[in-house]
């Protein structure tokens, strides 16, 4: 087994190694949750360039460590104040930077989830090429509780995986969580395995792949063309409800309860100034 030349700045966040043509990334923040920092997010990043790029590499999977398989993206460490075009502009940026990092992967890809997923570790993994999940595994999308809209190609690839009702049920007002088994029932992914066995599994899928060059695709027919396109889209109506003052508000009175102090005062002084700085919009 082999390691990828990963710098230390990325190295923190995942480990990544390489065994029988198979790219092995492995979210390494158990105590943060494995949650989606701009660090976490550039660590992952950088390291599926990395395998795609590397000749011995034919499969990828990407996994985490601990209980989690991730808390999704932390938005308290992603929003700053700054002018709100720049604002507006940078979540845009980011938001389809991240997804794009998922579907421009080369080389098939396989997640493997650990634990409960949630939010954009949901979304991103159904733009694999396959999803395999321990029974401890959930998943959850609550974009409707937050008051935003879908991402990462959700609202249209999440009916194709599921129909149309049970699209509704994760990403409406109801918020269905399944648990793995039902994930699995409902199409949102494809095998589920006890948790001692979901490395060995993921690995055993991945190298047969490897063995038979196997090719990248997409879940459900979706193709690369389309779903950048829905990305681009989501994107920008993502930054629209990221800068609407009830967003603003909720995620600064989540934040107070959890006594995250500097974040929440970051939200509150947003929404309590956008009055003056959405004319600037």
């Amino acid at each position: 087994m082999n390691d990828l030349n990963l710098n230390t700045a990325h190295a923190k966040y995942t480990t990544t190694s390489i065994a029988e043509g198979v790219a092995t990334i492995t979210m390494n923040r158990p105590d943060k949750l494995n949650g989606w920092t701009m660090e976490m997010m550039d660590a992952f990043k950088a390291a599926f360039k990395k395998a795609d790029a590397h000749d011995d590499v034919k499969a990828i999977i990407l996994t985490s460590t601990g209980k989690y398989y991730s808390a999704g993206v932390n938005l308290a460490g992603t929003i700053k104040i700054m002018p709100p075009k720049a604002l507006r502009e940078l979540i845009i940026e980011h938001n389809q930077n991240l997804f794009e990092a998922f579907l421009q992967v080369k080389k098939p890809l396989l997640v493997a989830v650990n634990g409960p997923a949630i939010g954009a570790s949901v979304t991103s993994a159904t733009l694999s090429n396959y999803v395999i999940a321990g029974e401890s595994a959930t998943f959850s999308t609550p974009f409707a509780a937050l008051g935003i809209v879908p991402e990462g190609c959700s609202s249209i690839h999440f009916a194709r995986l599921m129909g149309e009702e049970t699209a509704q049920r994760m990403l409406g007002e109801e918020g269905w969580k399944p648990t793995a088994t039902e994930a699995q029932a409902a199409g949102l992914i494809q095998k589920v395995v006890p948790n001692e066995k979901l490395e060995k599994e993921a690995f055993k899928i991945a190298k047969a792949w490897a063995k038979k060059s196997e090719q990248r695709q997409f879940l459900g027919g979706s193709e690369l063309k389309e779903l950048l396109e829905v990305n681009a889209k989501e994107s920008a109506a993502l930054a629209d409800a990221f800068l609407s003052a009830a967003f603003m508000k909720e995620q600064g009175r989540f934040l107070w309860s959890k006594k995250k102090r500097v974040p929440a005062a970051t939200f509150f002084a947003l929404w309590a100034s956008r009055p003056v700085w959405s004319l600037l919009l």
